[in-house]
C-alpha cells in the first residue's frame, strides 16, 4: 500500500490514519493511563525479584546504581520513539517509524529484527514462568503450565485490548501491592537491625567502581528496561491523540525506573554480603525471608511467576500481533495476518500465530532459555538503533528542524549508549541476530522482486 505524501508544513498535524493512506481498522479505547499500565506490566515492577541474584553479582553490590543507569540511557530512546509517535500515530512500533522516516527498506529490515525480539518473548517468559511453577508443584508436567499459560493468555488477548487493558490493571495492583509489602517489611527490618542499617553501598562503593563496572553495569541494566516501546505498537487503539504514545512512554519508563531502584536498594541494605547467597536464583526469596518470613517470601515467588506467565507474556503477545498486522498491512508479510476479527476488533490472526510459535519455540528451550533470551536482546537493540536514526532523518534532515536537543543530540547519545550495549553482547546473540538480517534481507528481495513482477504485468 503506497502512502499518501506528507508535506514538511503539515507532517506534525497529521492525527488520522487517513492522512498516511490506512483506514481506522483498530477499536479505539486506550487512555494514556491505559498505555503507562500497559507499560508498566510489559516491564514488570516486580521484574528485579526474578532476577536479583545475577545482576547484584555482576554490579558487585551496587544494584541500586545498576537500575538507575539503566533508566537513564533508555530515557533517550523513550524520547525518540516519543518524537516519531507523535509525527506518526500508526500500528508497527520500529517498523512503521522507520518505514515512514527513513524508507520502505529500512522500514521492513527494522521490523524484521524487532519481531526476532517480540516473537519469542512470549515463549522466554512463559518457559520461565512454566519452570518456577515446577519448582512449587514438581508432579506437575512443566509443558502442561506451558500450554496453560498460552492458552490463557491467547483468549485474552484475542478478546479485546480493552478487556486485556482490565486484565493488566489487576496484575499490576496485585504486583504492586507484593511490592508495598516487601518496602514496608524491608524497611521496618533495616529500621530494627536487619542487614547494617542505611548507607549508600548499594549505590557507590569505591571499593568496586571502576570504568569497567560502568560499562557492564550498563549493559545489563539496559537490558532490563526492553519492553516500554511496547506502548507504541497500541497507536492505533488511543485515544489520547498524538502525543499519547510519547506521554505512555516517558512516564512507564521513570515510574518502573524509581520501583526498581527501591526495591533493590533495600534489598542490597537487608542482605548486605551478596557473596552469600548459595543460589542466585533465589537470593531474592531468600531476602524477602529475612524481613517478611516464609509468608513474604513465598508471595514474591508467587508474584513472580504469574508477572511473567500472565501480566508481562499478555502484554508481549498483543504488542508483536500489532507489530505483524501493521507489516502484513503493507502486504510486507501474508495479508491473513492483518485480519481483524469482526466482533472484537483485535488482529486474531496474529495473535494465534504468535501463540503457536510461542508453544513450539517454549517446548525447542525448554532447558535453555538462556540462548532464548540473548536471541530477544539482539532484536530489540537494533531496533532501536534503527529509531535514532529515523529520528535524525526524518526531523533534522528531511524537515530541517531547529529543535537540536529532541532531533539531534537525543538520538545521538541514544544510538552510541545502545551501540555500546550491542558491541558488549555475547558472540552468540550477534551471531544469530546476524543470520536473522540475512534472512529477511534475503525474504525482502524476493518479496520486492515478485510485487515488481505483479505491477509489470497488470
Amino acid at each position: 500500500m503506497e502512502l499518501k505524501h506528507v508535506s514538511k508544513s503539515t507532517s506534525k498535524r497529521h492525527t488520522n490514519l487517513d492522512d498516511f493512506g490506512y483506514t481506522q481498522e483498530l477499536k479505539r479505547t486506550l487512555s494514556v493511563k491505559d498505555l503507562v499500565i500497559y507499560g508498566l506490566i510489559f516491564m514488570v515492577p516486580i521484574a528485579p525479584m526474578g532476577i536479583y541474584g545475577s545482576v547484584i553479582s555482576v554490579s558487585q553490590g551496587m544494584i541500586a546504581l545498576t537500575y538507575a543507569i539503566g533508566m537513564i540511557a533508555m530515557f533517550f530512546t523513550a524520547l525518540s520513539y516519543g518524537q516519531m509517535s507523535r509525527a506518526f500515530p500508526v500500528a508497527g512500533s520500529v517498523y512503521a517509524y522507520a518505514k515512514l522516516g527513513i524508507n520502505k527498506t529500512i522500514g521492513f529490515l527494522s521490523g524484521w529484527m524487532i519481531i526476532l525480539d517480540y516473537i519469542f518473548v512470549p515463549a522466554l517468559l512463559y518457559i520461565i514462568a512454566a519452570n518456577s511453577l515446577k519448582s512449587l508443584l514438581p508432579t506437575v508436567p512443566t509443558w502442561l503450565w506451558l500450554i496453560g499459560f498460552i492458552v490463557i493468555n491467547t483468549l485474552i488477548n484475542v478478546r479485546g485490548i480493552a478487556f486485556t487493558a482490565i486484565a493488566n490493571r489487576i496484575f499490576l495492583i496485585g504486583e504492586l501491592i507484593v511490592l508495598a509489602f516487601f518496602i514496608i517489611l524491608g524497611s521496618y527490618g533495616l529500621f530494627h537491625g536487619a542487614g547494617n542499617g542505611f548507607t549508600l553501598k548499594p549505590f557507590y562503593d569505591a571499593s568496586h567502581f571502576n570504568l569497567q563496572f560502568v560499562m557492564t553495569a550498563t549493559s545489563v541494566a539496559v537490558l532490563s528496561f526492553l519492553g516500554f516501546d511496547g506502548i507504541s505498537t497500541l497507536a492505533e487503539e488511543t485515544t489520547g491523540g498524538n502525543r499519547a504514545v510519547g506521554k505512555g512512554i516517558l512516564w512507564s519508563l521513570l515510574i518502573v525506573g524509581v520501583l526498581f531502584i527501591i526495591q533493590t536498594y533495600l534489598a542490597a541494605l537487608i542482605v548486605p554480603n551478596w557473596q552469600s547467597f548459595s543460589d542466585l536464583n533465589t537470593a531474592f526469596y531468600v531476602v524477602a525471608e529475612k524481613v517478611g518470613g516464609h509468608f513474604l517470601a513465598y508471595l514474591t515467588t508467587i508474584a513472580t511467576i504469574l508477572s511473567w506467565g500472565f501480566a508481562n507474556a499478555l502484554a508481549a503477545q498483543a504488542a508483536i500481533s500489532r507489530i505483524l498486522f501493521g507489516m502484513a498491512r503493507d502486504h510486507n508479510l501474508p495479508k491473513i495476518l492483518a485480519r481483524v476479527h469482526p466482533r472484537f476488533k483485535t488482529p486474531y490472526i496474529s495473535t494465534l500465530l504468535v501463540a503457536i510459535i510461542s508453544l513450539i519455540v517454549g517446548l525447542i528451550f525448554m532447558n535453555d532459555s538462556g540462548t532464548l533470551s540473548e536471541i530477544v536482546n539482539c532484536g530489540a537493540l537494533t531496533a532501536f538503533l534503527v529509531i535514532h536514526v529515523a529520528v535524525i532523518n526524518h526531523f533534522f534532515i528531511k524537515q530541517h528542524s531547529r529543535d537540536y536537543w529532541h532531533h539531534l543530540l537525543v538520538p545521538i547519545i541514544g544510538f552510541l549508549i545502545i551501540g555500546f550495549v550491542m558491541v558488549n553482547l555475547n558472540i552468540l546473540a550477534k551471531e544469530i541476530g546476524g543470520i536473522w538480517l540475512l534472512i529477511g534481507v534475503g525474504y525482502y528481495a524476493i518479496l520486492r522482486l515478485l510485487q515488481r513482477n505483479t505491477e509489470m504485468n497488470l
